[in-house]
């Protein structure tokens, strides 16, 4: 039987991993939908060859093999670990951890051959000593991804003026940075920002009168619902039923999110930004 569970990062890499996790599949091949998150993602299959995930833009539909084990490690947008290329590069592409790390990567492999909850933690260190040795967040893409969140809509210029950027120069550092312009990752973070409210079963504010999926759907920041069925077909390629199979507190797949989406809830209490 197949089966997913997320938790936390450990402490130390909290401020750029989003969410890890643990995947096995049952006796049969599994169909996973990923969908864009604005961070980039690994996926390490116990056995199996580690990969790096770019930044997603669109649905990317992977079949998993039966009798498979994988350890995954979500970032947070803008903290990418550190790679040989700027994240513009690797949009919508997969890529052999070997290839961007090397030999290093080889040692973890070798390593991973434990239960998952051990291979986990050796991933989680593995990232910790990188980050410690070459740690490369640029600072303003950090601010810009908090003011991009989906609970304030801000405008990107005045989002630039904030930063002290020119719109051009804030666009080319979360290309480097994030791999996305600004307003593609805004357009990302609000997606997220309503499958947070969904995967924790949230009360509508009531803005505009609207309540459940629309009430959702205005509260992360859409004009209306209309405007979010088109987001988010253009995202995962499903309209938001079939992505939730009908249920506002899970999606289809069934997997519990919440550990990923956790973080998203808490900023929702922080002021607009304001330039």
């Amino acid at each position: 039987m197949e089966s997913y569970v997320e938790r936390p990062p450990s402490p130390e890499l909290a401020g750029v991993v989003r969410t890890v996790w643990i995947q096995r599949t049952g006796a049969a091949a599994y169909v996973q939908r990923h969908l864009p998150t604005g961070g980039v993602e690994i996926h390490f299959p116990i056995g199996g060859p580690p990969q790096l995930v770019g930044p997603l833009t669109g649905p990317e539909i992977e079949v998993i093999p039966a009798h498979t084990t994988i350890v995954g490690v979500r970032f947070q947008p803008g903290t990418a670990p550190p790679l040989p290329a700027v994240l513009d590069g690797l949009v919508d592409q997969r890529l052999g951890l070997t290839d961007l790390w090397g030999s290093s990567v080889d040692h973890l492999v070798e390593a991973m051959d434990a239960t998952p909850e051990r291979a986990l933690m050796l991933v989680q260190a593995h990232l910790l000593r990188r980050f410690r040795s070459a740690a490369r967040v640029d600072p303003l893409v950090r601010e810009a991804v908090r003011a991009l969140m989906p609970w304030h809509p801000v405008d990107i210029d005045t989002l630039a003026t904030h930063l002290a950027l020119s719109a051009s120069q804030l666009r080319r550092r979360c290309l480097h940075a994030v791999g996305t312009s600004p307003k593609v990752l805004q357009r990302t973070l609000r997606f997220q920002g309503f499958l947070a409210l969904a995967q924790a079963g949230a009360t509508a504010s009531g803005r505009r009168g609207a309540d459940g999926t629309a009430g959702l759907a205005v509260d992360a920041g859409y004009a209306d619902q209309a405007h979010l069925s088109r987001e988010c077909l253009r995202l995962t390629g499903l309209t938001p039923r079939q992505l939730l199979g009908g249920d506002l507190d899970r999606c289809a797949c069934g997997h519990e999110h919440s550990a990923s989406y956790r973080p998203f809830l808490a900023t929702r209490g922080r002021p607009p930004l304001r330039a």
